[in-house]
């Protein structure tokens, strides 16, 4: 077996203490890994080790990975991954500085989200409703429409990560409350949401996966599947997502898991949500994060006016 190189073991070291210490999930340890071993593989290239880096080195990776073409968005995660990196070896004594303190993130603009309409909403919802009451279709391929419409509801409805979404554990269906708790980034708990139409649409998918599937209707786990989760992965859930929106008459370039959680805060904020209301309701930890919105309150406040104002007809 093949020794690790001492910076690999300075890795799994930081990684393994993130997972320990903020419950990181297992894709954010993933992301870190990639972006710590693009940045060794740097160093490594310049004769350099973590332990030795300098700030000079540290700019020279990130003007290397824009070189290459990463976006800013992309070139401030790996800075911040560097950086929480080097925070560590810092913290535990490994050196006596950080190289990365006193360096600047690319400047970047904040997209405003990719939104659906409220009545593309409704066409998508509507379209995963079609035909599952067809019993001429395949039983499995009935199974999963009434899944898809499942996860569309909820997701809508909820406005849950995809991975909270997928990771519900099948208590969820026995849930009679308004309220569902999940565990978020952080392993932080907060209440979301249950609608009443996606709660008849759990209670008839349930129903259908004992019938027709009562093997998987086993599982601890809300939408089971034969994934290494034992539920279903956010890339068969994307891929069935896009046919759908096909269908519907919408791009798929514009359908995304995350884009209808968008569309949960965007078309509450129109219906006049409190802003501190949605960041509880999406599991912000900052209202920063939920301020990418603020663009549906600005058109919100100018209708208000014009709507309102005793001179806005003039």
């Amino acid at each position: 077996m093949k020794t690790p190189s001492p910076s690999r073991r300075l890795i799994e070291a930081f990684l393994e203490a993130i997972a320990a210490e903020r419950a990181a999930s297992r894709n954010t340890i993933e992301a870190y890994r990639r972006d710590l071993e693009d940045y060794s593989a740097f160093l490594a290239g310049r004769g350099v080790d973590p332990l030795k880096a300098s700030s000079d080195d540290a700019r020279a990776f990130l003007a290397h990975r824009g070189a290459a073409g990463l976006k800013a968005s992309s070139l401030a995660r790996q800075l911040s991954s560097v950086r929480q990196f080097h925070k560590h070896l810092y913290l535990e004594g490994r050196r006596t500085d950080d190289p990365t303190m006193a360096i600047e993130g690319p400047r970047r603009g904040r997209p405003i989200p990719k939104v659906l309409s409220v009545i593309e909403v409704d066409k998508l919802l509507t379209v995963a409703r079609e035909g599952l009451d067809v019993e001429g279709r395949p039983a499995a391929e009935r199974l999963r429409a009434v899944r898809l419409s499942c996860l569309v509801e909820l997701l809508y409805g909820s406005g849950l990560r995809v991975s909270e979404l997928l990771g519900l554990p099948k208590s969820t269906a026995r849930s009679r409350e308004p309220l569902i708790g999940v565990r978020g980034k952080g392993a932080k708990e907060r209440l979301v949401p249950i609608s009443e139409p996606a709660r008849a649409a759990i209670n008839i998918y349930r129903a259908m996966l004992e019938e027709r599937a009562p093997g998987a209707a086993k599982s601890p786990w809300l939408f089971p599947a034969d994934s290494e989760s034992g539920h279903l992965t956010r890339q068969a859930f994307a891929r069935e997502l896009k046919v759908l929106a096909a269908a519907a008459g919408i791009s798929a370039s514009r359908i995304s898991p995350h884009v209808l959680r968008h569309a949960f805060a965007s078309h509450l904020l129109q219906n006049g949500a409190d802003l501190r209301v949605v960041q509880d309701l999406l599991g912000h930890a900052d209202i920063s994060t939920t301020q990418i919105y603020t663009h549906v309150l600005d058109e919100r406040a100018k209708a208000m006016v014009r709507d309102l104002h005793p001179l806005g007809d003039e």
